[in-house]
């Protein structure tokens, strides 16, 4: 595509150089009367100059005159010491002042400013010569006086007297030069005052005249040259009102032309488009690495090495999502798609011609087919877990996903205003969400991981924001929805595969691997302090006989979650179980056990073994054991897990706990290791550094609390760093 210029901008030049030269004799003006200034000073200095050395040829004449008088006088008395002084220095600055004077040198007047003489003319120079001499005469009488005036073994009357003598002869000689040369130089400063004065009055005259000139001429010329614009606006007015697309040009600063469609207002959502540049108008509404990518592409546009059509394959615009900036609903947000072509003049590319379409429906369509897809990709998903998971297993999922749903629901619906209970709202269902993740990932069904995950991400955010409200809640509510329709179907596929398979068989057992040998011995080790949480009642229940179920089907679970975990985090692990299938249950307690386990196998596995190389440099092997083990008496439940890693680093607990602002140093270091602990089990507070999937928000032993809590049980907590972790909780059986 080629154009034309509308307006040529050639016809400016003549205006430029016209404001150039304008400026240019404004600016001859200035400095003229910046250098007449300086000049008109340095004269001015000069006569303040000639009428010092007058003045202080007369201070010299009277001081002879007073020392002759006063001779016989103490030498030093204050008005000897005083006159012989003041003698000194005039006779000095004398000296300084007409040596200046006459050689045109630098002066300093008594504020201690410096100032630089004017050369003077022949007529004056005569005259300083003049003055000069007869000082020369006297100058050294003066010195020869002065050198032993105060000294009483000296006789000094007959210098004295010599001075005097020459003073009376000399000083009427040197003030009548001095006034000769005031005079010259007086009528020199006038004479160029008034040649300055004639200069600038002339000066601004031929400014104001030029200036009148401009106005006449170039205005009009300016006015002419706008009614062209104007016109030529009109002719493509039209055109652009019946186009129902954007059509707008960009120019290599990437501002819109003044001619646009009337369709572009309405695709863009702005009032105002021409003139405007196209990154501001973008800016806020796309990312700003696209904003970026999308200067530097519209610069390849313009470089005509670059071919057209290659440069088009990495266009930043394409069916991009322009976000709406009124503060409205979302729903204005729409996809928009951005077609650059060059427009060429001669062989130059002249601008580029942007063409923009509102193509949200077909993004719309595109989105929903990938939904589809993606909805596709999880029901095989599900179809995986179902068929490799014993089905007794995905119907307690089932069963604990919709009960922690709605124990969530139900804590959203309780009233809360004050920031504790708005607190306390957030960290049970924290722990609700933390709990089913935990489940979850269990299984590996990745979509429900993946939402629990993004809840957690804004309940992180919440924890983290200070001041809530309940207005912060309601996102929560399109998490949970989406977790209850993805149980409904995995709950449907399983009935439909139920349905399907032999009445007479057994039911399917899941796909588990062999158990791992057990490798560490159980010699004793050392015990710690321990720390508990407070009892609560017990709840009555229905003991369940597992006895039925191999201990291997349980241990496999339990092995999976933790290789899957330990793969994630990059480490070794060995899980050895102990009596997890041969323990008689309450029904009660059927649930929290499974959720305690699973929170406490993370724990171990994120944060008690180290990896690979970290066990090594420690003289451990490279692959870190846990040991599991449920036991059962008349009174108690216990379960324990312990890990042969790093122990709890106390000290590491510290530091946090003041990098987080929540203690002093000194503070900190006074803390117990029961009060650090209970900080541990708090929610939010985690050791690790960076949250993932597997841990890092400080939500799983805030879980686990809560349970033992709930439960009325005992929490206990050994540990020795660097060698190994024990849990240890009891619940009541009754």
């Amino acid at each position: 595509m080629a154009t034309t210029h509308n307006i040529d901008n050639k016809r400016y030049h003549s205006l430029i150089i016209s404001i150039a030269l304008f400026l240019s004799l404004i600016g001859a003006l200035l400095a003229f009367t910046f250098y007449t200034s300086s000049l008109l000073e340095r004269n001015t200095v000069l006569i303040d100059q000639t009428n010092q050395v007058a003045n202080s040829a007369q201070a010299v004449i009277k001081d002879l005159f007073d020392l002759d008088s006063s001779y016989g006088e103490d030498t030093s008395s204050p008005h000897i010491q005083r006159v012989l002084e003041r003698l000194e220095q005039n006779a000095t600055l004398i000296t300084s002042s007409i040596n200046a004077i006459e050689k045109g040198g630098k002066i300093t007047d008594i504020d201690g400013k410096n100032y630089n003489l004017p050369k003077i003319n022949s007529q004056s120079q005569t005259q300083i010569t003049a003055a000069n001499e007869q000082w020369q005469l006297l100058e050294p009488k003066i010195q020869t006086y002065l050198k032993d005036a105060d000294n009483i073994m000296v006789d000094s009357s007959d210098e004295l007297t010599q001075a005097v003598e020459q003073a009376k002869t000399s000083s009427l000689l040197i003030n009548d030069s001095l006034d000769r040369l005031t005079d010259e130089v007086f009528i020199n400063a006038e004479r160029q005052a008034n040649t300055i004065r004639l200069i600038q009055i002339l000066g601004v005259a031929a400014i104001f005249a030029y200036f009148l000139i401009f106005v006449f001429f170039f205005v009009r010329r300016l006015r002419d040259t706008d009614a062209e614009a104007l016109a030529a606006r009109r002719e493509t007015q039209e055109i652009m009102e019946t186009v129902n697309t954007g059509l707008f040009l960009l120019d290599k600063d990437l501002n819109i032309g003044q001619q646009h469609s009337r369709a572009l207002n309405g695709i863009i959502g702005e009032d105002r488009l021409a003139g405007e540049n196209f990154a501001d108008v973008l800016r806020g509404r796309i990312s700003d690495k696209d904003l970026k990518t999308t200067r530097q592409f519209i610069e390849q546009l313009y470089n005509p090495r670059v071919k057209e059509k290659l440069v088009d394959s990495l266009n930043p615009l394409h069916k991009v999502m322009l976000h709406n900036t009124s503060g409205e609903e979302s729903t204005t947000s729409r996809f928009l798609d951005f077609k650059f072509s060059r427009v060429y003049e001669d062989k130059d590319i002249a601008r580029i011609l942007v063409n923009v379409n509102d193509v949200s429906d077909a993004v719309y369509l595109e989105q929903r087919l990938e939904k589809e897809r993606s909805q596709n990709d999880m029901q095989i998903e599900m179809l995986t877990t179902i068929l490799n998971v014993n089905p007794k297993i995905i119907n307690e999922f089932i069963h604990n996903t919709k009960a922690h749903i709605d124990k969530m629901n139900n804590i959203l619906k309780n009233p809360g205003s004050s920031q504790f209970e708005l607190e306390g709202k957030l960290n049970a269902i924290y722990r609700e969400m933390h709990s089913l993740k935990g489940e979850a990932s269990a299984l590996k069904l990745h979509s429900f991981t993946k939402i629990a995950s993004d809840a957690e991400d804004k309940l992180d955010a919440l924890q983290n924001q200070g001041k809530l409200s309940g207005n912060n809640f309601l996102p929560l509510a399109v998490h949970l929805d989406d977790l209850l329709s993805l149980s409904n179907t995995i709950e449907t596929l399983g009935e439909r595969i139920n349905q399907a398979a032999p009445k007479n068989g057994s039911s399917a057992k899941p796909m588990a691997k062999a158990p791992m040998a057990v490798s560490s011995s159980n010699a004793t080790r050392t015990q710690f302090a321990s720390q508990s949480v407070n009892n609560m009642p017990v709840t009555d229940g229905n003991d369940i006989d597992l006895s039925d179920e191999s201990d291997n089907e349980h241990l496999a679970y339990y092995q999976d979650f933790a290789q899957d975990i330990a793969v994630r985090q990059g480490k070794q692990v060995q899980l050895n179980g102990h009596n997890l299938a041969h323990v008689n249950i309450p029904a009660h307690l059927k649930q929290p056990i499974k959720e305690i386990s699973i929170q406490l196998l993370r724990n171990a596995v994120v944060h008690g073994i180290e990896s690979p190389e970290a066990r090594q440099s420690a003289g451990k092997s490279a692959i870190g054991s846990i040991d599991l083990e449920m036991q059962r008496d008349d009174q108690n439940l216990i379960i324990a897990l312990q890990d042969d890693g790093q122990g709890i680093d106390y000290e590491g607990i510290r530091h946090k706990l003041v990098e987080a602002g929540s203690f002093e140093q000194e503070a900190a270091s006074q803390l117990t290791h029961g009060e650090l602990l209970k900080t541990l089990f708090a929610s939010g507070f985690s050791t690790k550094e960076h949250a993932d999937e597997d841990g890092g928000r400080g939500v799983g032993l805030d879980v686990i609390k809560a349970l033992v809590k709930e439960y009325n049980g005992k929490l206990n907590v050994n540990s020795e760093l660097g060698q190994m972790t024990r849990f240890v909780i009891t619940l009541p059986a009754a």
